[in-house]
């Protein structure tokens, strides 16, 4: 049985999912501010002191008492413990640039409020079944030429030529997917699927816009992603 932990300051909303997420036979626990979830969810991490099974996903409301949902995403996202448990961010309607802020930094979709119940529940399962199809091995991954890319899924990190460059999660997922596909022309559509998943309602800029700031912070580097033209992209070592 999944674990779902939903963070959400809204009672009405709150209970509402709980009991629509409970009926559709998911484990589901509460919190209504981010102090209340974090404090839980250090407390599932630490087996030992804990009866609480750690979240297999989390639902969380950007708005929140105290800290806000975004900042929770940012600070999950930046821990080794909790960067790959997906994340369904709630946002109010119209809220597009909260919604692009999460996605950048790690979010695995999103559910726009008023929602319905189904929906939610369908959401969650697509999202879990996609987590649970990333078998792709952990082995680190290199490009190599003038300039050399390195990526390490473990650690989270890319390299150029050694040293350290800081990239999004959505920047570390679409570099890791053209690394993998090594030589492989990779259409837009493709990419958003894949790195973005198949509920996103975003258009194909979405990737030219992360294309454009992955190529600026490898520098010299980003040379290695090629753009095939009215396709897509894909990337190579350099001869």
């Amino acid at each position: 049985m999944h674990k779902i932990f939903v963070v959400e300051d809204d009672d009405n909303i709150r209970e509402l999912l709980m009991y629509a997420l409970t009926q559709s036979g998911f484990d589901v626990s509460g919190y209504a501010d981010g102090r209340l979830f974090y404090a839980a969810l250090n407390a599932a991490l630490n087996v030992a002191a804990s009866d609480t099974k750690t979240p297999d996903l989390i639902l969380l409301d950007i708005m929140l008492p105290g800290e806000d949902g975004i900042s929770l995403l940012k600070k999950m996202r930046g821990s080794g413990k909790t960067e790959k448990i997906p994340i369904i961010m709630l946002t109010a309607k119209g809220a597009e640039h909260d919604r692009v802020k999460g996605l950048d930094l790690g979010a695995d979709d999103y559910i726009t409020k008023p929602f319905s119940v189904v929906e939610v529940v369908a959401r969650i399962r697509a999202v879990l079944r996609r987590s649970a199809s990333k078998t792709d091995a952990l082995s680190d991954l290199a490009i190599g030429g003038a300039v050399g890319v390195a990526l390490s899924p473990h650690k989270r990190a890319v390299y150029v030529n050694g040293t350290e460059i800081a990239v999004t999660y959505k920047e570390f997922e679409l570099l890791q997917y053209l690394m993998r596909k090594k030589g492989v022309v990779l259409t837009r559509e493709a990419i958003l699927n894949r790195v973005w998943g198949s509920d996103y309602l975003g258009d194909s800029r979405t990737v030219d816009m992360h294309i454009k700031s992955l190529r600026q912070k490898l520098g010299e580097a980003g040379r290695v992603i090629k753009t095939v033209r009215n396709v897509g992209y894909k990337i190579e070592d350099e001869v």
